[in-house]
C-alpha cells in the first residue's frame, strides 16, 4: 500500500466510526442533547463517574447518549484482557472510536530511549508486542510513547540518534498491524527529553513511516511552547492525534486562557476528522461540574 494511502486510511481507522451527517448540521440543531459534534471528542474513564456510576462501560454509555462518539484510555494496557474486550465490543456496537492507549516501556522518565541501553530498548519492544495484542481487543490502533528523561551525559545529536533508531525497531513491530505510536511532548518536567511539538516533528520525517505520528497535546504544548495554531500548521502531516487540556487548570475549554473555539475550528478546517481525547480534569465536582463540562464543549464546538 502506498504511504499516503496507508496514512490516511490509518487516520480514518483511528476515528472508526466518524459522526453523521447530523454532526454538521447547524448549530442551533446540534446542540439538543445527544447530537454529535463536530469534531470527534474523546472522554476517558472517571469524566462521568457521577453521573453514570463507577463502570467504565456505564460511562461510555452516558456520554454516548451525550453526543461523545470516542473514549481515550491511558491505562487499558493494564486492564484485563477480558475488560479490554468488554470495551472495544460497547465501542463496536455503540459505533464509537477508540483512542489513544500508553504503549508500556516502564514508566515516562525511566528507561529512557535516549540512553541508547539495550535493556531499556528491550522493554520498549516488549511493550510494542504488548500494543499489538492490546490494539486487537480494544480496537484502538494508536498507542502513546514518551522516549523518557534526557540521557545528560550524552550530546544531544546522539541522545536524537539514539531515539530514532529505539522507535524504528519499535515501527517494525507495529507498522504490519496498521498501529500507529504518537509521540507525546510534555511539560511535566524539564528532565524529559521530548518536550516540543516542533522536535517530534523532525523524529518523525526521520524516522519516515506512518506508525509514527505526534501526539500534539495542546496542554501540554501551551505550557512549553505557545502558538498553537501556528505549530499545528507548521507540524500537521506528521500529527496522528490530539489531545485537549486548558491552561492553567488543565480543565475543559473554557476555563482557562486557551480560545478552543478557535482551535477546534482550525483543526476542523485542517481535515482532521480523528479523534480527540479529553485529557483533562473538570473544573467543578458532582453532576452539576459534569453537565459544565458537556456545555463547555457545546460551546467550544460552534463553527
Amino acid at each position: 500500500m502506498q504511504r499516503k494511502q496507508f496514512i490516511r486510511n490509518s487516520l480514518l481507522a483511528g476515528a472508526s466510526v466518524l459522526p453523521g451527517a447530523a454532526a454538521f448540521a447547524t448549530s442551533r440543531e446540534r446542540a439538543a442533547a445527544g447530537q454529535p459534534f463536530n469534531l470527534n471528542y474523546g472522554i476517558h474513564d472517571g469524566m462521568f463517574r457521577n453521573s453514570a456510576g463507577n463502570d467504565f462501560i456505564d460511562q461510555i454509555k452516558f456520554a454516548y447518549d451525550q453526543g461523545f462518539r470516542a473514549i481515550e484510555d491511558n491505562g487499558m494496557a493494564g486492564r484485563s484482557p477480558e475488560q479490554q474486550q468488554k470495551i472495544g465490543d460497547t465501542l463496536a456496537k455503540l459505533g464509537m472510536s477508540m483512542g489513544v492507549f500508553v504503549l508500556d516501556k516502564g514508566g515516562n522518565g525511566a528507561n529512557t530511549l535516549a540512553a541508547g541501553k539495550p535493556e531499556f530498548i528491550e522493554i520498549f519492544l516488549k511493550g510494542c508486542r504488548q500494543a499489538v495484542e492490546v490494539s486487537k481487543r480494544c480496537g484502538g490502533i494508536l498507542t502513546t510513547v514518551v522516549p523518557g528523561d534526557f540521557e545528560r551525559h550524552l550530546p544531544m545529536g546522539m541522545q536524537t540518534g539514539n531515539v530514532i533508531d529505539a522507535l524504528r525497531r519499535g515501527v517494525e513491530i507495529l507498522e504490519p498491524h496498521k498501529i500507529i505510536m504518537v509521540l507525546e511532548p510534555l511539560s511535566d518536567t524539564p528532565d524529559l527529553f521530548l518536550r516540543e511539538a516542533d522536535q517530534a516533528y523532525a523524529i518523525c520525517r526521520a524516522i519516515n513511516s506512518p506508525s509514527c505520528k505526534i501526539l500534539f497535546d495542546m496542554y501540554h504544548i501551551q505550557r512549553n511552547q505557545g502558538n498553537i495554531i501556528r505549530l499545528i500548521d507548521h507540524t500537521y502531516s506528521e500529527i496522528g492525534y490530539f489531545q485537549i487540556g486548558n491552561n492553567p487548570g488543565r480543565n475543559e475549554p473554557g476555563t482557562g486562557e486557551m480560545d478552543y473555539r478557535s482551535i477546534f475550528s482550525h483543526i476542523h478546517e485542517k481535515g482532521y476528522r480523528g479523534v480527540l481525547g479529553m485529557e483533562h480534569g473538570n473544573a467543578h465536582p458532582g453532576k452539576e461540574g459534569e453537565a459544565a463540562l458537556i456545555q463547555a464543549y457545546r460551546d467550544a464546538d460552534k463553527f
